[in-house]
């Protein structure tokens, strides 16, 4: 009977020696890029005479998509270490981003939808890639650093979409009465505002008057450096993880090399005492050699030279 245990191990991404767990991460990269090109390759003219391919390719990654779904539910458990029960753990699984982006790349295929609705849900299935951005060390870098800054980040996005706002609005102001069709709305200005403030510049709405363009100007240069708030803070913040990355490689380093150390002067210290233990039992043979010799004790009772007894 096949543990879930290694199943969840199995699903999710493996390292190197495990043979099974990388399979299946290769097999999901597959599924995932044989659906991007479904999804480019259904763009042209001559998908209309391969539809049955693409419809059974379709089909399979559907299905591997789909067992791949219901098996991270059967193991959601491992995911949280025990912190849920197993049914908790499903539902956590099931409402989390993860979750979510997994039901909507298989589950649209069952629906009585056809044409760009499933197209949209084809690109979904792209977002699956993330699951073995673990062999990706970059992508786990640039996630810490998101997630470390994401309160300043916040505060930064806030803070320009307050200025795209007030500037929508101003110029809504200021060119309404010369451009009644182009700036017909606040949306209109705020539609300028985003191409404006992010340095897009699509060129569909300008201002005419002179106000409007003194107040342009001075809303690109603004926008330049809103832009680079944000753009500061995930390069300090890349910058700052890469050197704890680091300071952690030195460390682990520096903890290898005392280990090594310290075994080394574990195995000297050893071989120390067993040298004088060696050295103290040859002595205490000598010892006791010396006070005990080897000649038996009767033959000093005799003469050495003619073999006649001695007198006691």
């Amino acid at each position: 009977m096949i543990k879930r245990r290694r199943v969840y191990s199995i699903i999710q991404a493996g390292y190197m020696d495990d043979k099974p767990s990388l399979a299946y991460d290769f097999t999901l990269m597959a599924a995932i890029l044989i659906t991007l090109a479904i999804a480019v390759f259904d763009t042209f003219p001559a998908a209309e005479s391969c539809q049955n391919l693409i419809q059974a390719a379709e089909t399979i990654t559907v299905i591997f998509f789909t067992v791949d779904y219901f098996l991270r539910i059967w193991t959601a458990d491992y995911i949280y270490e025990g912190l849920y029960s197993r049914g908790t753990a499903s539902l956590k699984f099931i409402f989390s981003l993860a979750g979510i982006v997994d039901f909507l790349s298989c589950i649209p295929y069952f629906l009585p939808f056809t044409g760009d609705f499933l197209r949209i849900f084809r690109i979904i299935r792209i977002l699956r890639v993330f699951r073995v951005h673990k062999y990706a060390d970059p992508l786990h870098v640039i996630a810490n650093v998101i997630n470390k800054k994401k309160g300043q980040l916040l505060s930064s996005i806030f803070i320009v979409l307050v200025l795209i706002v007030t500037s929508s609005l101003l110029m809504y102001a200021l060119e309404h009465e010369a451009q009644p069709d182009v700036f017909s709305n606040a949306f209109s200005g705020f539609w300028w505002a985003v191409n404006t403030l992010l340095t897009v510049g699509y060129g569909d709405i300008v201002p005419i008057t002179f106000a409007g363009k003194i107040c342009g100007t001075l809303l690109t240069f603004l926008g330049v450096g809103m832009v680079a708030i944000p753009t500061g803070i995930l390069s300090a913040g890349f910058m700052e993880q890469v050197s704890q990355l680091k300071r952690e490689e030195e460390l682990e380093e520096l903890k290898h090399i005392l280990t090594l150390a310290e075994a080394n002067a574990q195995a000297r210290h050893e071989e120390q005492q067993q040298s004088i233990i060696t050295s103290s039992s040859f002595a205490g043979n000598s010892a006791q050699h010396i006070l005990q010799p080897d000649t038996p004790e009767d033959s000093y009772n005799f003469c050495p030279y003619c073999g006649h007894q001695l007198p006691k």
